[in-house]
């Protein structure tokens, strides 16, 4: 029960009203209400940072928590050949943001623009080299900095456990994933070269 401060100094008819009031904004969570609070918290943690650009310094490379979103992404979708629009709408944000964040990708050598062969309109990313050399110095970094202790803290759970928290996480209405048929992926900007 939340108990809010200004109402301490009042009599006990105060306080119990205040508590009442704040049971029923909030008796929709029920038990989850810790789970749903720390979710906040996080997500609100996360969203503070979400656009700031961190150096790294093995590659010299500046780059977002939004960039590397976007760049971890390809690689684990990397052989489903996803058009851009596709991926904007898997990551939940417009298709006029994500386009202007991989011109950003594209600025900084991390990514690649390609096209399908007839199809110059459906354009694929894909992440290169220099983009997979940066993920992995990140990935090492967040690991040990934000989240090896949750890691831990999850260790106990049995692995049904775990997938149930992975299905409870994942009930949004972009969880759909789309497959783009196999095709010749041409570069933009290059001619084709027959």
């Amino acid at each position: 029960m939340v108990v809010i401060s200004g109402c301490i100094g009042y009599n006990g008819k105060a306080l119990l009203f205040c508590t009442e009031v704040i049971d029923l904004y909030l008796k929709w969570m029920g038990r989850y209400r810790g789970v749903v609070e720390q979710l906040i918290h996080y997500c609100n943690v996360y969203a503070s940072v979400y656009k700031k650009e961190l150096t790294y310094p093995k590659t010299g490379l500046s780059v977002s928590f939004s960039q590397i979103q976007v760049l971890e992404y390809l690689l684990e979708n990397e052989e489903l050949n996803q058009n851009m629009s596709t991926i904007a709408r898997r990551l939940g944000i417009t298709l006029s943001s994500f386009s202007k964040m991989i011109n950003v990708l594209v600025a900084k050598g991390l990514v690649e623009k390609f096209y399908i062969s007839g199809n110059k309109k459906n354009i694929i990313v894909h992440i290169n080299d220099r983009g997979r050399a940066l993920y992995d110095e990140y990935s090492n970094y967040i690991f040990r900095h934000h989240f090896a202790a949750m890691f831990d803290s999850l260790e106990d759970l049995s692995n049904e456990q775990l997938s149930l928290l992975e299905q409870a996480l994942s009930h949004h209405p972009n969880s759909r994933q789309e497959k783009t048929p196999c095709a010749v992926l041409i570069p933009v900007g290059r001619a084709r070269a027959d």
